[in-house]
């Protein structure tokens, strides 16, 4: 007898660091056989185009974009704004269906989606694009909901005596959509909801793996209350050309590449702060003074401010630095092929702010992670690489902790150069890792879990339809 393949759908916040790895998860089902749609705005489409080239069973699923774009100081305006232009348009899509998915996948910004899919009878699925412990934060934060004595201080400590190993953290430290949001106010209770809607999925796909998270990754089944999660990570691509993932290059990649294939193994410090990420002058200039000094080759991807920073303060490269490091210094201005850079023999450290796509990339890639973590649960991801994995090694905190460049300078060339503890537990973790996505891997089989768990709704969806 013919069986039909579950059909997904899934939905994606509309930036590249939260569309890209649903993306590497997208292609994940396609590959073990799924039919997928792929809810996408125009101006993200082109995301699509490595997929679409090489898999027929995936359709896009085109929504038009709020106005407001996602800048930090709009962030707020733009959730809500999504939320009310797309979920007609997706209550009207399901019913317009003959036959509805299987299940939906969402992003966790999109947890209202939960009850549009209890709404139309669809199981939800949360995809999370941060780790096991930055998830655990964000459902104990909002189930929880913490305050401070004293509003204004914030170094005040905050204690979570219900996470793994009881970590404290100063308020500045915790995920800014939280602590910069009054309760009561209108954009409080629709966070709030979106985390409840998460916490009520009825499955978890985490981009992580036992291996690096596993005692999250219980506790998040103890939070949730069931069985349903699995880890499934890191869904970095593993063939195919890598380049032109989340984007074309800002630079000729043939040239970055043979720059890389001149150095020395293990030689280059890779220095990026994400896909949005822009330094103030301060930072900046700290950096830069520290890799002048530090004589390491060095990779620096520099984000160009835009409309987001004309009222903030923000840093520039500053005159003459590119010809003083001229080379041993490559500059990329706008997007980087990280995971090739990362992966080539050359580079040895990664200074990062953290972000989790940063954080599995590095790992598997087996280089020290130089910790600089600025917002969001970025913070919780450092604490991983520095004190559960031993591969980072602590550089800076946001603004309120910004290095000596004499001392950061120290550090850039101990990444590369000297015999450090955490250089070799760099590698055990990248075996581990690549042992994890292997065939019969722990992630693997989680994912293999994952889509018979599909197949048997794909099931019991059809039998109720006769």
């Amino acid at each position: 007898m013919a069986t039909t393949k579950p059909h997904i759908l899934v939905y994606p916040f509309p930036t590249s660091g939260h569309i890209i790895p649903l993306l590497d998860l997208t292609h994940r089902l396609l590959t073990r056989g799924l039919s997928v749609t792929v809810l996408i705005t125009p101006n993200n489409l082109s995301l699509l185009d490595p997929l679409l080239s090489c898999h027929q069973s995936l359709q896009p699923l085109i929504f038009p974009s709020p106005e407001t774009p996602t800048t930090n100081g709009r962030f707020n305006l733009h959730t809500t704004q999504l939320h009310d232009l797309h979920y007609p348009l997706l209550l009207q899509w399901f019913r317009s269906q003959q036959s509805l998915p299987a299940v939906m996948v969402f992003d966790f910004f999109l947890g209202w989606t939960h009850q549009l899919a209890s709404e139309v009878g669809v199981p939800s699925v949360l995809f999370s694009p941060s780790g096991a412990f930055g998830l655990s934060m964000f459902f104990t934060l909002w189930r929880e909901q913490p305050k401070i004595e004293e509003p204004d201080n914030e170094k005040s400590l905050v204690t979570f005596p219900n996470l793994p190993n009881c970590p404290v953290f100063p308020w500045y430290q915790l995920p800014p959509l939280y602590t910069r949001t009054k309760e009561g106010e209108a954009i409080w209770e629709f966070r709030k909801n979106v985390w409840l809607g998460n916490m009520a999925s009825w499955g978890i796909v985490l981009n992580t793996s036992t291996g690096l998270e596993r005692v999250y990754i219980e506790n998040i089944k103890k939070q949730v209350g069931h069985e349903r999660v699995w880890a499934v990570g890191p869904v970095l691509p593993q063939d195919g050309d890598m380049a032109s993932r989340g984007g074309s290059s800002s630079v000729p990649c043939h040239d970055l590449m043979t720059w890389l294939d001149a150095r020395e193994d293990g030689s280059v410090v890779y220095v990026c702060f994400g896909s949005r990420g822009v330094l103030t002058s301060k930072q900046m200039d700290t950096l830069a003074s520290a890799l002048e000094k530090s004589g390491v080759h060095f990779i620096w991807c520099v984000k160009t401010p835009d409309e987001r920073h004309v009222s903030h303060d923000y840093g520039t490269i500053p005159n003459g630095f590119e010809d003083r490091t001229a080379g041993r210094g490559y500059i990329i201005k706008g997007w980087a092929p990280q995971v090739e850079i990362l992966g080539h023999r050359s580079v040895g450290s990664f200074l990062t702010h953290c972000g989790w796509n940063s954080t599995l990339e590095g790992t598997a890639a087996g280089v020290v992670m130089l910790t600089w973590p600025m917002g969001a649960e970025q913070f919780m991801n450092a604490r991983v690489l520095v004190e559960q994995l031993g591969v980072g090694i602590r550089v800076g905190e946001g603004t309120q902790n910004v290095p000596e460049p004499p001392e950061l300078a120290r550090v850039l060339s101990e990444s590369v150069n000297g015999a450090r503890a955490e250089r070799i537990k760099a590698k055990e973790v990248r075996e581990a890792v690549l042992k994890a996505v292997a065939k019969g891997g722990s992630s693997d089989k989680e994912m293999d879990e994952f889509v018979k768990q599909l197949n048997e709704l794909e099931r019991t969806a059809m039998a109720k339809a006769r």
